[in-house]
């Protein structure tokens, strides 16, 4: 059974980086898996499901290999906005995650995500980053007037600005979260 998931995970992944969400079917998807349509439903209840899971996965590598590739140990302002800068970049060369900056898919892609619970994949990310608010207060460059969990709050409404990318307008957004970061962290620096 895991077997026929595996596949169809595969293919979809395949299809939806070859084609992009909206031009993927599941009738493509189990083609390609030589699976009949009917039996992708015993697996995922929608394409939109199954795009789900392949994004949350290629966005968690990302974000792993992120931390992986970065010195902990830089001035927090420098570290953030390379964080910021290299996950971007990250999305946009991932032609799962660029998705996420498609208008047309958006709204399904955020839908599901939020009935998923999806930031719960992040856990790991959220506990690196109280870690290093816990040693930039202990070494003097973080503010020790808030609590962690306050300023968590802060990077959480940067992180959480993505998902409203089209108000702000496509071709600011990128500049407009660095800028957002910058100010809030020149706001936490002591």
């Amino acid at each position: 059974m895991e077997d026929k998931k595996a596949v169809l995970y595969t293919c979809g992944k395949e299809l939806f980086s070859s084609k992009g969400f909206k031009d993927t079917n599941v009738s493509d998807i189990t083609k390609m898996a030589g699976i009949a349509v009917g039996t992708f439903y015993n697996y995922y209840q929608s394409k939109e499901k199954l795009f789900l899971e392949i994004f949350l996965n290629e966005n968690v590598l990302l974000k792993k290999s992120i931390m992986k590739s970065v010195d902990l140990d830089e001035d927090p302002k420098t570290l953030s906005k390379k964080l910021l800068s290299l996950n971007i970049k990250g999305i946009v060369s991932n032609p799962i995650l660029k998705e996420w900056y498609n208008k047309d898919v958006f709204k399904k892609i955020e839908q599901q995500y939020r009935e998923d619970n999806g930031a719960d994949r992040f856990d790991f990310l959220y506990t690196n980053f109280e870690e290093l608010i816990e040693k930039w207060q202990s070494q003097g460059k973080m503010r020790t007037d808030m609590d962690r969990e306050f300023i968590m709050a802060f990077f959480t409404a940067i992180i959480n600005i993505d998902t409203h990318k089209e108000e702000i307008g496509l071709q600011y957004f990128p500049d407009i979260l660095d800028h957002i970061t910058e100010f809030v962290m020149k706001g936490l620096m002591v």
